[in-house]
């Protein structure tokens, strides 16, 4: 007989809601992190009396209230709205593309003359593409200069999306960017869910409350001793990545990744706001985070002396580097599906997860898709 249940190979958000579900209806489940830490990507490090995001700004938001009602079962959540500011060539423009924005950008004060201004710049664009015989978008710069105009799409969208993907927008698909918000109202607020927050205290309380009572070793690699991993639980629930669960069989998914660069600095309040974007291309760096925002707000930030910033540079992934977006290109789709046919006929086996899946994965979708997974093998949904 196994000793465990399960074995739950990774402990971010999917491994670790999983663990927490199983773990209630008293299965044995042992929980394995190659990292020197529990959480994934949620880890937090606290500087400076500051909860520091390790792995890159994390706003959870749902509409879907059983979720919501089940983080805030762990840790309450406190009222963070998530209001970006792009910075191109020092004049703010506030995101996500609204009424704020365009009287940054154009001076327009009602709706009426937003409207206007963008669709004269759409249909400029028609024209174009119209006289060059091309009427659906060949490219992602196509694609967005038909959604949002020139003059949005020049300062917001294309250096910062060239500094994203490494790439010219021209040779980037269309299907990148399927839409762009464009809201002709007065609202910052960049989600549209019902409810969105940061944990008091930081995501470490979240992850230790679905893993409490449950086995968990850090720094230990499931690659390093693959058979016996495998043999110690009746199934394995696997959150890493599915070409290297394969032996890379069919070749290895392409990602791109984030570096970050940290600063502690000697003053209360450095942005004024938790996430700048600079869009120009000729700033190397995509953003700059000030943690403290997440959790201080108004007049609080100047509660604590000094303050963190993390500025994100993002890079072609390589070996040994942090996998964190999918390239959903072609080749790269047709790859995924030929390993996730391999995982399709796996019986003691359970794949989930952002890395898993080849997916990108907001934090609410993730919980609900371990509570899918986990209430499909039972057959049930009891009330959490």
């Amino acid at each position: 007989m196994c000793r465990f249940d399960y074995l739950i190979v990774g402990s971010g958000l999917f491994g670790a809601t999983f663990a927490y579900l199983a773990h209630a209806q008293g299965k044995r489940c042992l929980v394995i992190d190659r990292r020197t830490h529990a959480g994934g990507n949620l880890y937090c490090e606290s500087r400076e009396g500051v909860n520091v995001h390790k792995y890159g700004a994390h706003i959870f938001h749902t509409s879907d209230k059983r979720i919501w009602d089940f983080v805030n079962s762990f840790v309450e959540f406190n009222r963070y709205t998530n209001s970006p500011v792009a910075n191109f060539r020092g004049k703010l423009y506030n995101l996500p593309f609204n009424m704020n924005t365009f009287w940054q950008m154009w001076g327009t004060v009602t709706p009426e003359q937003a409207m206007a201004k963008i669709e004269a710049q759409r249909q400029e664009v028609k024209a174009r593409m119209a006289a060059q015989g091309v009427s659906e978008p060949r490219n992602l710069e196509e694609q967005a200069l038909m959604l949002v105009g020139t003059d949005i799409y020049e300062a917001l969208v294309k250096g910062y999306t060239e500094k994203q993907w490494g790439r010219a927008c021209t040779e980037l698909p269309a299907f990148v960017i399927k839409r762009l918000p464009v809201r002709f109202v007065f609202d910052n607020n960049y989600f549209n869910d019902k409810y969105q927050g940061v944990p008091v205290g930081g995501y470490n309380r979240l992850t230790e409350g679905l893993l409490n009572g449950v086995e968990v070793r850090t720094g230990v690699d499931f690659f390093s001793d693959r058979e016996y991993w495998s043999e110690i639980a009746d199934r394995i629930v696997f959150t890493g990545k599915i070409d290297e669960f394969y032996g890379y069989r069919f070749g290895k998914l392409e990602y791109r990744t984030v570096r970050f660069e940290e600063e502690v600095l000697d003053m209360p309040n450095y942005q004024g706001n938790a996430v700048v974007n600079y869009t120009d291309r000729e700033v190397p760096y995509t953003r700059i985070i000030e943690h403290k925002h997440f959790e201080n707000f108004g007049q609080d930030v100047y509660s604590l002396p000094k303050t963190v910033i993390s500025r994100e540079y993002s890079v072609e992934w390589k070996d040994g580097m942090e996998s964190y977006y999918p390239v959903n290109d072609n080749r790269n789709s047709d790859l995924y599906a030929k390993y996730k046919a391999l995982a399709d006929q796996e019986e003691n086996v359970i794949f989930g997860g952002r890395l898993a899946e080849y997916r990108y994965y907001d934090m609410a979708p993730v919980i609900g898709a371990a509570m899918e997974k986990f209430f499909g093998l039972i057959r049930y949904v009891p009330e959490l």
